[in-house]
């Protein structure tokens, strides 16, 4: 089981073009913990805007009457992946993982299945 300090530095680290990590409470629209991130890019400000996607989508999808889970959301930028991953599990509810790729460097699908088994070995 990995804390959250743990869980981010290893996300920053393992997973190629990470450039931020953040565990977000998307009720709050708080970051419990951040690493990584510029001084034009604040990490703080995106996952308290985030909270507000999930909420849409959540939203939407009771009006729709899905009752499927969300797994994540994937936002594209010319130069960036945005990928949001909601955590299951072990005092996760409300908590998101948001990761930032540099779309150059990343592989998308290694990087949503690494995120995946982070989230798995996360204790919060």
């Amino acid at each position: 089981m990995a804390n959250t300090e743990t869980a981010l530095k290893e996300a920053l680290t393992s997973i190629e073009g990470a450039t931020g990590v953040a565990l977000v409470d998307y009720t709050s629209g708080m970051a419990l913990g951040t690493m990584g991130g510029s001084k034009s890019f604040d990490l703080n400000v995106a996952a308290a805007g985030n909270t507000d996607v999930i909420r849409a989508k959540m939203r939407t999808m009771e009006h729709l009457g899905l009752k499927a889970e969300i797994e994540d959301i994937l936002i594209t930028l010319s130069d960036q992946y945005h990928l949001i991953r909601l955590l299951k599990g072990r005092g996760g509810n409300g908590l998101f993982l948001y990761l930032v790729l540099d779309a150059g460097r990343a592989n998308l699908a290694m990087a949503r299945h690494q995120l995946k088994r982070i989230e798995e070995d996360l204790e919060v």
